[in-house]
C-alpha cells in the first residue's frame, strides 16, 4: 500500500512539472496573434528604410530575409484560417526570426551611423554651418530623412534613390474594378527632408497608374493588381517621378488625418503605425517584386480610401526650391 502511494505522488508530481510545457504547446494561436506578426513586420520594414540610407548593401541582404518572413506570416494566416489551429512553436519560430532581423537591422544602424554624416560641399562658412546643423539633428517621429548621394544646390534639393515615402489613397483601388492606366492620387503623411532642407512637404500629391491587373475568377484564385507612382506635385509644380509600392498599411479613413494634413502640423506623429492612426498591415495583402500587390484569401486586392501605401523611389527627382513662398 505505502509503494503505490508512493507511486501515486511520483506520477502525481511528474504531471505538475510537465504542466507547463505541455500548456505552452497546446496553447491557441489565434488571428490577433498572426496579426502581431504582420505589423512585427511592418515595423522591421521601417528598421531597414532607416538602414537602407546608410548602408544599402546589408539592407537589401536583410530585405530578401524579410520578404521570407512576409510569406511565412501569410502562409501561417492562411494556414490558422483553413485548419482553424496552428502550433504554438510555428508561431514562435517566425516571430523569434522576425524579431532577431529587426535586432540585426538596428545594431546595423548604430553601427553604421558615424560614418553617415554627410560632408558639406565647399560654400560659405555661414550656410555650411547651417546645413551642417540641419543634418545632425534629430527628425521629428515620422518624417522621412534622406542623405543625398549627389550634390543639393542653393535653388534645389534631390530626393535620393531608395527613399521611402507613406502616401495616404485618396481614391479606392480594387482589382475587379480597376483598369490599366487608371491614374489615382494620394497625399504624402510627412515633411520628406534631405540633409536637413525641405524637399517634400506633407501633403503633397503623389499620381498613380494602374500598370497591370487580374481580377479573381472561378479558376484564378489570386488575384493581382500592380501600381506604381510617376509625378509627385507641391508647391503648384509638377515633377516626373518613378516610384514602387513596398508595403499597404490599413489607415484610419481620409476624415481621420484630412485636418491634420491640411494644416501641416503633428502629422510627423502618426507615421509609421506606432503612434496613432494607422491599425498595421492591411489584411489579406501581400506585396511582391515591382509593386505587385496580390490577394491571400482567394478575394480581389481591395485598397480602400484612406489605405497608407509605402512608396519607394526608383529615380531621383530634383526639386526646386526657388519657387516655395
Amino acid at each position: 500500500m505505502n509503494l503505490r502511494y508512493r507511486a501515486l505522488l511520483a506520477a502525481v508530481a511528474l504531471a505538475i512539472i510537465a504542466a507547463p510545457a505541455y500548456a505552452q504547446q497546446s496553447s491557441t494561436v489565434t488571428q490577433a496573434d498572426v496579426q502581431r506578426l504582420q505589423d512585427n513586420v511592418y515595423l522591421a520594414d521601417r528598421d531597414l528604410s532607416q538602414l537602407r540610407s546608410r548602408d544599402a548593401t546589408r539592407a537589401t541582404q536583410l530585405g530578401t530575409e524579410l520578404d521570407d518572413l512576409r510569406d511565412e506570416v501569410v502562409y501561417l494566416k492562411v494556414k490558422l484560417r483553413k485548419e482553424r489551429t496552428l502550433s504554438r512553436t510555428e508561431y514562435a519560430d517566425v516571430r523569434d526570426r522576425i524579431e532577431d532581423l529587426r535586432s540585426r537591422a538596428r545594431s546595423d544602424v548604430a553601427a553604421a551611423a558615424p560614418a553617415s554624416t554627410p560632408t558639406p560641399a565647399p560654400a560659405p562658412s555661414s550656410a555650411a554651418n547651417s546645413a551642417t546643423t540641419a543634418s545632425r539633428s534629430t527628425s521629428a517621429p515620422g518624417n522621412t530623412t534622406s542623405t543625398p548621394s549627389t550634390t543639393t544646390t542653393a535653388s534645389s534639393v534631390e530626393v535620393p534613390v531608395g527613399t521611402e515615402i507613406d502616401v495616404r489613397l485618396q481614391n479606392t483601388l480594387n482589382s475587379g474594378t480597376a483598369q490599366v492606366e487608371d491614374r489615382f492620387e494620394g497625399a504624402t503623411l510627412a515633411d520628406v527632408t534631405v540633409d536637413g532642407r525641405l524637399a517634400i512637404p506633407a501633403g503633397s500629391i503623389f499620381r498613380g497608374v494602374v500598370t497591370a491587373v487580374e481580377p479573381g475568377t472561378r479558376t484564378n484564385r489570386t488575384s493581382k493588381m500592380t501600381v506604381s507612382f510617376d509625378q509627385v506635385t507641391l508647391n503648384g509644380r509638377s515633377y516626373p517621378i518613378r516610384g514602387t509600392v513596398t508595403q499597404a498599411i490599413e489607415g484610419e479613413g481620409i476624415r481621420g488625418e484630412a485636418g491634420r494634413t491640411a494644416a501641416g502640423a503633428g502629422v510627423g506623429a502618426i507615421i509609421g503605425g506606432i503612434l496613432g492612426g494607422f491599425k498595421g498591415a492591411l489584411a489579406g495583402i501581400l506585396i511582391g517584386g515591382g509593386g505587385t500587390i496580390a490577394a491571400t484569401e482567394g478575394k480581389e486586392v481591395d485598397l480602400p480610401q484612406g489605405s497608407v501605401l509605402r512608396v519607394r523611389m526608383d529615380s531621383p527627382v530634383q526639386i526646386d526650391t526657388q519657387t516655395r513662398h
